[in-house]
């Protein structure tokens, strides 16, 4: 795990010439950490579009921070 956080920060210091080249490292870690954790490429792309389908993407860049509910 501790190599997808420096892969993950180097594409973030990357400049635009290097993203590329940074993206592939990063899919090339998620994939040998998706295989030492027993799922193939097929069930993680899977997952992914299910959690898609349910709670929506980050195409848009965004995200939630913090949900509150009314007490």
């Amino acid at each position: 795990m501790a190599k997808l956080t420096e892969e993950g920060e180097e594409l973030r210091l990357a400049a635009p010439e290097e993203r590329l080249g940074e993206l592939a490292d990063l899919q090339e870690v998620l994939g040998a950490l998706a295989e030492a954790l027993g799922f193939s490429d097929d069930q993680v792309q899977e997952a992914a579009r299910r959690k898609r389908a349910e709670r929506g993407g980050f195409s848009r860049r965004l995200w939630l921070d913090s949900v509150t509910t009314p007490e």
